[in-house]
């Protein structure tokens, strides 16, 4: 991994340059115009989140069943990218939805269920950082439920009547916004996974320091 991180960054360095030449080329909405083009970002954004979510979860799971350092260390960095992409994601909706629905926020099954994820997750990070020895199980456990809330929050669109847009939206795109979009998404998905990856080797010099000082301590 650490030889394809430096070209995987130039890659998504690149993407993000091209991606604003893509989304200015892609059609208008006929409702919202530009106000629309938020959603390549936030869209984007969401997935990311959910990403992020995943590792966070899954390297909790692995941690609880096997006690392995790295899926901890794993579970550490994808809770922080959950924190920060998430909070990006409950930015860029409200700003969308001003346009839209003609208010910031309203109590929308997916932007509630989105909110309480996001909660979940900063939960975790407040209980490593403030639970004590052993509070790494009960985060994990934590975790895990964050994880679990993903599928809730993606299907909550079309289980329940709501504003926000059905998961169906994004097939109907047209062909203009289509590829504008899943560009979008690709870059915001491996700028995701490098610095998953990059944290989650932050996570684990981290703990091998400590272990150091309290070997000097000893």
């Amino acid at each position: 991994m650490q030889k394809l991180f430096t070209p995987l960054l130039i890659l998504v360095a690149a993407m993000f340059a091209y991606a604003p030449m893509m989304i200015l080329d892609a059609p208008y909405e006929s409702t919202m115009g530009l106000v629309q083009k938020i959603f390549y970002f936030h869209a984007s954004l969401g997935m990311a989140m959910f990403l992020a979510a995943f590792a966070s979860g899954i390297g909790s799971a692995v941690f609880l069943f096997s006690r392995r350092p790295w899926a901890d260390h794993l579970a550490v960095a994808g809770a922080e990218l959950t924190s920060i992409v998430g909070f990006l994601v409950l930015v860029t909706g409200p700003l969308w939805a001003r346009k839209a629905w003609g208010v910031w926020w309203v109590w929308d099954p997916r932007l509630t269920s989105t909110l309480v994820m996001w909660m979940i997750f900063n939960a975790y990070l407040l209980l490593r950082r403030y639970g004590g020895p052993g509070s790494e199980r009960l985060a994990a456990a934590v975790a895990l439920f964050g994880m679990a809330n993903v599928p809730f929050v993606y299907w909550s669109v079309n289980v329940w009547r709501t504003l926000h847009p059905k998961t169906s939206v994004i097939p109907t795109l047209v062909p203009g916004m289509r590829g504008a979009f899943w560009f979008c998404v690709v870059a915001f998905l491996l700028l995701t996974s490098l610095l998953i990856a990059m944290r989650t080797e932050l996570e684990k010099r981290r703990q091998q320091l400590d272990e150091l000082y309290l070997a000097a301590e000893e």
